[in-house]
């Protein structure tokens, strides 16, 4: 199965006690996004269906809270990340979450709730990486294990910074396909190319690494 093509579908898709009350823990906070998509696809999912904006607004609303992209950006840019200066990470990290938000924002239309269920956790969370794992259900039934990787970032939230669907990861992904990008042109063209022209430039990047 392809893995891009569900990679948006999972990202807005049990709960043990949290270690402080204020803090939710990366199984509660998963399944609140679930609990909150679900209700809000039941709500609203004729307006979003027409209206393309309002349904970015509301990929943004429920995932990017939870979601570390300039830590996972850092992660994808891998060696090339040392190079960077802080404004161009900025910039390609806003770049990369916009080009895969528009290319797959349409999947989250067909989210229903029961669709993703969240595992419950075992072991011991561990501040720098700790899975959450669910089991996502496919139009055609198939079951896909989908887990997310969590670490706890310096206000002392939890929040997402990988998704691994299947066994790939969503860093590792791109991280190979972005180094043999900047290797041809540089960082500040690739992020060019993705601001400019979107999913198309992410689609056209898939392709290259295949």
């Amino acid at each position: 199965m392809k893995f891009a093509s569900l990679l948006l579908c999972v990202l807005g898709f049990a709960a043990f006690a949290p270690a402080h009350a204020d803090t939710p823990t990366p199984n509660q906070v998963v399944q609140g996004m679930v609990d909150e998509l679900g209700k809000t696809m039941d709500a609203h999912r004729a307006e979003l269906q027409k209206n393309r904006d309002e349904l970015l607004k509301t990929i943004d609303a429920i995932v990017l809270p939870h979601f570390d992209i300039d830590y996972a950006s850092i992660l994808v840019l891998g060696q090339n990340a040392r190079t960077a200066t802080p404004a161009q990470r900025a910039r390609f990290a806003k770049a990369m979450y916009n080009s895969i938000t528009h290319r797959y924002a349409e999947g989250l239309l067909k989210y229903t709730e029961g669709r993703v269920k969240v595992l419950p956790f075992q072991g011991q969370l561990n501040e720098k990486r700790t899975l959450v794992r669910t089991q996502v259900v496919l139009d055609d039934g198939k079951v896909v294990p989908v887990d997310y990787a969590f670490r706890k970032s310096s206000d002392g939230s939890w929040k997402a910074y990988d998704v691994i669907i299947e066994g790939i990861s969503y860093v590792t992904n791109y991280r190979n396909q972005v180094a043999a990008e900047i290797a041809k042109t540089s960082l500040d063209a690739l992020t060019t190319r993705l601001e400019t022209q979107g999913e198309n430039a992410l689609e056209s990047m898939e392709k290259d690494g295949k």
